[in-house]
């Protein structure tokens, strides 16, 4: 494995994002830190549940496009950010010689690299223990594929940010594969988000207890109650906790206290939305060109291949 991360990355990380989310106004948390053993096993979960389509239509989309799309990214290296588990990426991986998942998790990476080496022996897996949001300038050269939406997750100003940043890493010709969740009916998108059984709100409550343990906060996860909202100016969803009580709670290990009136709402992520014009444009603002545009029979979600100009 190759390890960009020293022994206190994520720890740093984690002390200035709650630092500075709890001290804003309003308050928020990146939805990065939902991510424990825990929390990928509700999220797991979630990708099973009814209302939760992403994962089915990206899966169909693969399903039925892997092989146009190995062939007309030209490469036999796939890189693949925010890897996790890698479930979905078996699909890409027939016609490739080098695979790199790249994720904050190691034991998640050692995992993968286990199952992906013994499932397909011809293949070279090198995972990377990096941060895809500061380390692109360490990725090698390849086929890049950023898929589940994810990038939904990263505000308009953050996405050009990454995008520039990951052209300029990239050779003329290099392939992109991006997953993105497409604009649709409110009332479907805000049922993925706020499910009967009350799984997404379990996984929303998570960041609390990850500030908990880690950090030697109080919260009290279940005095927050779920909240997904859609923001039709923004064509996002937001997911929000929001304070069934007054309270005051402490983090510890910051030496940091922070208050909580009633109803205040602390935003835990946004999951933005897209067209396919707006995806075209933000990827050639970055200097990528849109080479073809995958969707399922639905029109629910869509992979965009672009190639570097």
């Amino acid at each position: 494995m190759i390890n960009h991360l020293d022994g206190g990355y994520l720890r740093q990380a984690l002390e200035r994002d709650v630092r500075t989310g709890l001290a804003s106004e309003p308050k928020w948390l990146p939805p990065k830190w939902f991510y424990d053993a825990a929390g990928s096993e509700l999220f797991s979960r979630i990708t099973r549940l009814e209302e939760y389509y992403p994962t089915r239509r990206e899966l169909a989309i693969l399903r039925s496009h892997a092989a146009d799309i190995v062939r007309r990214s030209g490469s036999d290296t796939l890189i693949e950010l925010g890897s996790g588990t890698s479930e979905k990426t078996g699909l890409l991986l027939s016609g490739m010689r080098v695979y790199m998942p790249v994720d904050v998790d190691a034991v998640t990476l050692r995992a993968t690299a286990r199952r992906l080496s013994a499932r397909f022996p011809r293949l070279a897996v090198r995972p990377v223990c990096a941060d895809f949001e500061h380390h692109l300038s360490l990725l090698p050269p390849g086929m890049v594929a950023f898929l589940g939406g994810t990038v939904g997750n990263l505000d308009p100003e953050a996405r050009e940010v990454f995008l520039k940043e990951l052209r300029s890493t990239r050779k003329p010709g290099d392939a992109f594969l991006l997953g993105v969740d497409l604009v649709k009916d409110p009332g479907r998108l805000l049922a993925a988000y706020d499910d009967g059984e009350g799984v997404t709100a379990a996984f929303n409550r998570n960041v609390l207890h990850v500030i908990n343990r880690e950090l030697g906060a109080d919260f009290v996860p279940d005095d927050f109650a779920h909240v997904a909202r859609y923001d039709e100016e923004n064509e996002w969803i937001e997911m929000r906790l929001r304070a069934t009580r007054p309270m005051r709670v402490h983090v510890r290990d910051l030496d940091l206290s922070v208050c909580f009136v009633r109803g205040e709402e602390m935003r835990t992520e946004i999951s933005a939305k897209f067209r396919k014009e707006g995806v075209e444009g933000e990827l050639a603002r970055a200097g990528f060109d849109l080479d073809r545009w995958y969707t399922d029979p639905d029109g629910d979600f869509a992979l965009a291949l672009s190639v570097a100009r």
